[in-house]
């Protein structure tokens, strides 16, 4: 009799450990989150690997490896994370990875990251974070606003390892007899800390008082107008290109240090317009991850991307 009462402990014991390893193993090579301990959740497209809202933290994708070289892309605070949000001249805390809030695993393996309105932020922030391709990330931001919000700004942040020492912007070129857009160098002969407008009007936000706001205030300076909300950062050593895009009518800037500064990070800004009480708007992002990429690709995942921002054609 003892010895069978033992033989089913030992039993039992090895299924349980059987489930936790089961419970705990890596996800397979999918388009998918799966939710993980620490309340983070993991991913495996076949070509990046890593983990989203680390801890339970409002991070974006950390500990992001490109599967096929094995070359590690994250550091800090991770990928495609949000960061500042503005109204004029006024911050809503340090960023909005401080914020309370939860983050919820969706049917089709996408996650949604929910920060509730509060009495200091008259607006619920959330975001979609969905794999568009192994090699591609979609975040769908949306604001839905309480009262009116100003010139509303979210700061949509990049860290990247240090390989990836060379980054660019997609500015418009204004050589004679060109009108074509080109990948402009974030060389430290510009200055330290860099902002891409779309358009001249756009300066008045960064500068209405947002960035003067302490801690870490930034004294951005002007660079040529975007073509495109469109930036890369290669890391020439490993031959990877990480591109970050957004249509234009939702990102009115791109900005990041100059190359050799020690962030190696790039943002976009969304939105900077009126949204008004009541309203929700959206706006979306992606990243992508290339190998050996020229120009000519960069500008034609851009193209691809666009193609899926577009409104569906109107039914007859």
């Amino acid at each position: 009799m003892l010895h069978r009462f033992v033989a089913s402990i030992v039993f039992l014991g090895l299924a349980y450990a059987a489930g936790r390893e089961q419970e705990t193993a890596a996800p397979p090579a999918s388009l998918r989150f799966y939710a993980a301990d620490r309340q983070a959740f993991v991913f495996d497209t076949g070509v990046l690997r890593g983990q989203l809202r680390a801890d339970g933290q409002a991070k974006g994708l950390t500990e992001v490896v490109h599967v096929p070289t094995g070359t590690l892309l994250s550091r800090s605070m991770g990928l495609m994370g949000h960061y500042r949000v503005f109204t004029t001249n006024r911050r809503y805390g340090t960023g909005a990875w401080d914020w309370p809030g939860d983050a919820v695993l969706q049917t089709d393996g996408s996650v949604e990251a929910r920060w509730p309105a509060t009495p200091e932020r008259p607006f619920e922030l959330r975001a979609t974070y969905r794999w568009a391709a192994p090699n591609a990330l979609d975040v769908v931001t949306s604001v839905r606003a309480q009262t009116r919000l100003p010139n509303f700004e979210s700061f949509l942040a990049s860290y990247f390892a240090t390989g990836f020492t060379n980054a660019f912007a997609y500015v418009t070129e204004t050589s004679p007899g060109n009108a074509e857009g080109r990948f402009l160098a974030a060389e430290p002969r510009f200055g330290t800390w860099l902002v891409f407008p779309r358009d001249d009007a756009v300066m008045t936000i960064v500068r209405d008082g947002r960035w003067t706001i302490p801690p870490s205030p930034v004294a951005w300076v002007q660079m040529p107008r975007l073509a495109q909300p469109l930036g890369v950062r290669r890391a020439p050593g490993h031959g990877l290109t990480a591109v970050i895009m957004a249509p234009p009518e939702t990102a009115f800037a791109l900005s990041m240090p100059q190359q050799e500064e020690s962030h190696y990070s790039m943002y976009l800004s969304l939105w900077g317009r009126d949204v008004k009480a009541g309203e929700t708007a959206q706006a979306r992002a992606r990243l992508v991850i290339g190998e050996q990429w020229t120009d000519a690709q960069v500008l034609d995942a851009y193209a691809q991307f666009l193609k899926t921002c577009a409104p569906a054609p109107a039914t007859p």
